[in-house]
């Protein structure tokens, strides 16, 4: 059998952007059955094609090419024969025993090829444009989608966890598009809408039957909070918020806002004091908030009845962050 041409079959799995991982031996102690300058290539559903050792090297690369498609880093693997250690060179190698008995060194450089995150824009107005041409700049594949395109729009992009999208129709059909998105996979969705505009966007999400397990993964208004006023300033805090949940290699679940904690009840929040509701994700101005409880001593704050009702029938299924 013919060997593969691995850098022709990357060049097509890039252009199609799927991701997968290029194992290279760089270095190794005889015996091994790999030589220097071996190759193979990995996809991210565990298929290897190309030689880079036997039956004890290719399962550790497989183990470590799915880990670097996971985190994003490429790593140096060492699988160690017996007296083949080197003392003082184990900073960031990551080295496993060579359990075959020839008893050979391999080291093996494994690169992961990720496509560019996806930011999709529904929506229009100046803080899409900026967002448009920030997230180029960070080498983000860009798409926008008017408003009014309709589903046929979205089902051609594909929203997977890699996926950040942010709607911003200013009204029109904020609820449809965010039903729709709410329904796939993305990794970040949010709105750009003020507060009040959010908290009533959201209650209809609920009046059409949107699971509180999608809610949950709203971020409405969309941004860190870092004062925003403009336009340009309210793309920047949105791309941030992007860029630290895709750095953090967590689910969005685990790592956007859940529960902002205010120092216990006899605290006095300040007039522009925030806390995110724990079931629905809902950010709450603390002084005029309605609906709170105390759970070992900390206040935690509601949108409304039914969101306060839902955490205490169950408080331990939301947790204080």
């Amino acid at each position: 059998m013919p060997e593969p041409d691995l850098f022709a079959l990357a060049a097509t799995l890039r252009q199609q952007g799927e991701a997968f991982a290029l194992a290279t031996v760089v270095r190794c102690e005889r015996p091994t059955s790999a030589k220097p300058g071996a190759k193979a290539l990995i996809r991210a559903d565990g298929t290897m094609l190309g030689w880079v050792g036997g039956a004890c090297a290719e399962p550790i690369v497989l183990r470590e090419a799915a880990a670097a498609l996971r985190d994003g880093e490429p790593r140096l693997v060492s699988l160690v024969g017996e007296r083949g250690r080197t003392p003082g060179r184990t900073e960031g190698i990551r080295e496993h025993p060579m359990t075959c008995h020839s008893g050979g060194t391999l080291e093996i450089y494994v690169e992961p090829y990720l496509p560019k995150p996806l930011l999709l824009l529904v929506g229009h107005g100046p803080v899409v444009e900026t967002l448009a041409a920030l997230g180029r700049a960070v080498d983000y594949t860009v798409e926008t989608v008017a408003g009014d395109a309709g589903a046929e729009a979205l089902a051609r992009v594909p929203l997977t966890a890699r996926a950040a999208v942010v709607v911003a129709t200013h009204g029109e059909v904020d609820e449809d598009m965010l039903g729709r998105v709410l329904a796939t996979n993305a990794g970040y969705v949010s709105l750009v809408a003020s507060r009040t505009r959010a908290a009533a966007v959201v209650a209809t999400l609920r009046e059409r039957g949107v699971p509180m397990e999608r809610l949950g993964r709203l971020k409405a208004p969309a941004g860190l909070d870092i004062g925003a006023v403009t336009p340009t300033e309210i793309a920047v805090s949105i791309l941030a918020e992007i860029i630290q949940l895709h750095r953090s290699g967590k689910p969005a679940a685990e790592t956007m806002p859940r529960l902002a904690v205010i120092g216990g009840p006899v605290s006095t929040p300040g007039e522009g004091d925030e806390a995110t509701d724990p079931v629905c994700g809902m950010r709450i101005s603390i002084a005029t908030a309605r609906h709170r409880s105390e759970v070992g001593g900390h206040a935690v704050y509601f949108c409304c009845g039914g969101c306060k009702a839902r955490f205490d029938a169950a408080p331990e299924r939301y947790a204080l962050q």
